[in-house]
């Protein structure tokens, strides 16, 4: 795990503890990678309920609650259905949070309209959702890993913008 990964689970970690927060993944593109930098933090399993990977649709649509329709017009690789899965998410294990990613890891899979590289990354709370998309072909792993590295932000984001609200 890098440094800058490993200091952001422990940032998330301390803010769910104090807030008494909980949280669910929803992972295509990262499988699984998300939740593996989570609970290498000590204490993780105080807020974090578990996650979903869900590379095939009928996962995202079976599990997530993800809507069919939005996979036929939008695409798993779409604003929509990263919200779809985070909402999903947080019903199916019953959490306050979740973060969710899909995208196109590589080499292949790309398209002129979604290249090789772009994830959609959502982070909900309870009925707010905020999404980044984010572009750039690296190379598989660092596209993983910036996909993973780019959730975390998004979802301190999201918990320090609620704190402020309050």
């Amino acid at each position: 795990m890098s440094l800058q990964n490993k200091f952001l689970s422990k940032e998330l970690s301390d803010k769910f503890w104090k807030e008494g927060l909980t949280l669910a993944t929803a992972e295509s593109c990262t499988a699984g990678s998300i939740a593996s930098v989570i609970t290498a933090i000590p204490g993780s399993s105080h807020f974090y309920k578990g996650g979903i990977v869900a590379y095939a649709d009928e996962v995202k649509i079976n599990l997530l609650n993800v809507n069919p329709e939005t996979l036929a017009t939008k695409g798993a690789v779409s604003e929509e259905a990263v919200i779809e899965m985070a909402k999903g998410a947080m019903k199916s294990m019953n959490s306050d949070c979740a973060v969710a990613t899909s995208g196109i890891a590589g080499p292949t899979g790309g398209t002129p309209d979604k290249p090789v590289g772009t994830v959609w990354i959502a982070a909900a709370k309870r009925d707010r959702v905020i999404t980044m998309k984010a572009t750039g072909d690296e190379g598989r792993n660092k596209n993983i890993e910036s996909a993973t590295l780019n959730a975390l932000k998004l979802l301190l984001k999201l918990i320090q913008n609620q704190e402020n609200e309050q």
